[in-house]
């Protein structure tokens, strides 16, 4: 089966409807539990930079409803090297966005009415890749519309996951090190 297309229209066979929609349903599903379960996620602090990896992934994998992963980072930069929180909370981060990039790549049908995704959209047609790299660094709940841009738009993977990761570990270094010199600053 193949994808037919008509000018300014993409049309999807049954199949890629099918497994466009179970991956967005699954994608919903991770967010629901990651919320109802949040103390719990909360926990893998104690597993120290592993665990700092995987609360950023968990907290940057949920669609729409971001989970306080900033926050977390800060207080683990004045526990831990932030540096190295940094680099932990910033490719958990990176990763745990894959989810709105696969909602993109999944869902575009359902987000190609709306205006923060139309407005990120031409960014990303007018800036290309650097639009990902600039949000990813600016502190904002709503990243998740650039995962949908970029995977809408069939952007690599690997292009996406890597500025992705170089602008969040450039955002977790400021949020890491913050914390580390408001610790020092009660001390």
């Amino acid at each position: 089966m193949t994808q037919a297309s008509t000018p300014g229209k993409t049309e999807f066979t049954r199949t890629q409807v099918i497994w466009r929609v179970l991956l967005l349903l699954a994608l919903v599903a991770v967010t629901v539990v990651l919320i109802v379960f949040r103390a719990q996620v909360q926990r893998l602090q104690a597993f120290g930079y592993p665990g700092i990896f995987l609360f950023s992934l968990l907290s940057n994998a949920t669609i729409l409803f971001p989970l306080p992963g900033v926050i977390f980072t800060s207080a683990m930069g004045a526990v831990f090297n932030p540096s190295w929180v940094a680099v932990a909370a910033g490719l958990g981060a990176a990763v745990g966005e894959l989810s709105g990039y696969l909602a993109g790549v999944s869902g575009q049908i359902l987000f190609e009415n709306k205006e923060n995704y139309a407005k990120v959209l031409g960014w990303m047609r007018k800036y290309g890749l650097w639009t990902i790299l600039a949000l990813a660094f600016i502190p904002n709940p709503l990243f998740d519309i650039a995962g949908f841009a970029a995977g809408s738009l069939k952007i690599p993977t690997w292009k996406f996951l890597l500025l992705c990761a170089v602008g969040k570990v450039a955002k977790m270094m400021l949020f890491a090190y913050l914390g580390a010199g408001l610790l020092s600053v009660f001390r």
